[in-house]
């Protein structure tokens, strides 16, 4: 797969879903060999599988090394509606929430 391709693939895939994002970058990397993108990533291959299914949640250390061993990167930007919701103020790590 063309890495251009592969990335307006991704890309659109994310506007969809955090769950279709994983799917896309799961399918961008069964067309580069998932055991070769596991070893280059530094994951096992089946956990690589799990990483990237709908249900995955990978961190982000791993999210970052499998998008670097497909040759793509994460870049962000201010969302459409960036206006329209100001952020809610999350807790400190450790602190009790009421």
């Amino acid at each position: 797969m063309d890495p251009r391709e592969a990335a307006h693939y991704v890309n659109a895939a994310s506007e969809d879903s955090e769950e279709m994002f994983l799917v896309a970058l799961r399918d961008v990397a069964e067309a580069r060999q998932m055991s070769r993108v596991a070893n280059q990533a530094g994951v096992a291959r089946e956990a690589l599988y799990r990483m990237l299914c709908e249900e995955g949640n990978p961190r982000l250390h791993s999210l970052w090394a499998i998008l670097n061993a497909v040759g793509l990167r994460i870049a962000v930007e201010q969302s459409s509606d960036a206006n329209s919701q100001a952020p809610r103020p999350r807790a400190a790590r450790g602190a009790k929430r009421a």
